[in-house]
C-alpha cells in the first residue's frame, strides 16, 4: 500500500518532534520533509507534493495561513496551534482537522482517522486556500464554475458564492487544468463541466450558458479554439 506522505511545518523544533513521534506509530505514513518557516515549507511542499501537511498556524514573519495563500494547490491540512482562537479560525476555514498543543494521543488518533477516510474516499483532492477579508476557507478546484478578472483580483464563483483572490487571470489560467477549464475571453475562464448550452452568434462567435444560469460570450479568437477543442 502506498504510504501517506507528510510534511511537518512548525517554527519550534520540539513541536516538530512531537508530531514526528506521534506519527512514528503509523506505518502507513512517511515524513518526507520538515520546515521551520513558510518560505522553506513552500519549496518543500512544491517539491514533494505530499498528501498531508501538519501546519503550525502562528509562525514568525509568515503564518500558516500566509503559506497556504502562497501555494498553487493545497494538500490536506491539519493545523497545529497553541492558541484556541487560531484553532477556531482553522476550524472555520474547513481544514481537515486542527490540534491544540500539547497534542493528546487520543485526539491525534482521531485526526489520523479523518486523514485515512478522506484520502481513501476522495479521488480528486486538489484544492486552493482563499483568504477573502476575514473569511478563510479551502475550495475544491472542481467546484469552481467561473473565474473573472476584476482589477488586480480574480473572482472565483462556486456554488452560490464568490471570493476574491489576489491573482491575475493569467496566473489563474496557468494553475488550472486546461482539460477542465477554458479561457473564453480576456476577462473570463469557465469550467467546461458546467456547460449547459452553446449558441452561435454572428461573426462566428459563441455564447455559452452555464448550469448555474450565467452566460458568457466567447471571443472570436477563442471561439475558433473552442470549436477545435470540441472536435478532438
Amino acid at each position: 500500500m502506498k504510504k501517506i506522505q507528510v510534511v511537518i511545518v512548525d517554527d519550534e523544533r520540539l513541536a516538530r518532534e512531537e508530531v514526528r513521534t506521534a506519527l512514528s506509530y503509523y506505518p502507513d505514513v512517511e515524513i518526507v520533509a520538515e520546515a521551520a518557516n513558510a518560505d522553506d515549507a513552500k519549496l518543500l511542499i512544491q517539491k514533494h507534493q505530499p498528501q498531508l501537511v501538519f501546519l503550525d498556524v502562528q509562525m514568525p514573519e509568515k503564518s500558516g495561513f500566509d503559506l497556504l495563500e502562497m501555494l498553487d494547490t493545497v494538500p490536506e491540512i491539519i493545523f497545529t496551534t497553541a492558541f484556541d482562537q487560531y484553532a477556531v479560525k482553522a476550524f472555520e476555514a474547513d481544514a481537515l482537522d486542527y490540534l491544540v498543543k500539547p497534542i493528546r494521543d487520543e485526539r491525534f488518533a482521531k485526526a489520523m482517522e479523518k486523514v485515512r477516510a478522506k484520502l481513501t474516499t476522495t479521488t480528486d483532492n486538489r484544492q486552493i486556500f482563499i483568504k477573502d477579508g476575514s473569511k478563510c476557507y479551502f475550495l475544491k478546484i472542481d467546484e469552481i464554475h467561473l473565474v473573472e478578472s476584476m482589477d488586480n483580483y480574480a473572482v472565483l464563483y462556486f456554488g452560490d458564492k464568490k471570493a476574491f483572490l489576489k491573482r491575475s487571470l493569467n496566473q489563474m489560467e496557468e494553475r488550472l487544468d486546461a482539460k477542465t477549464f477554458f479561457r473564453v475571453n480576456r476577462a473570463q475562464i469557465i469550467n467546461l463541466t458546467y456547460i449547459d448550452q452553446i449558441s452561435h452568434l454572428p461573426g462566428g462567435k459563441l455564447s455559452i450558458s452555464l448550469k448555474t444560469g450565467q452566460v458568457v460570450e466567447v471571443s472570436e479568437r477563442q471561439s475558433v479554439k473552442f470549436k477545435g477543442k470540441l472536435k478532438t
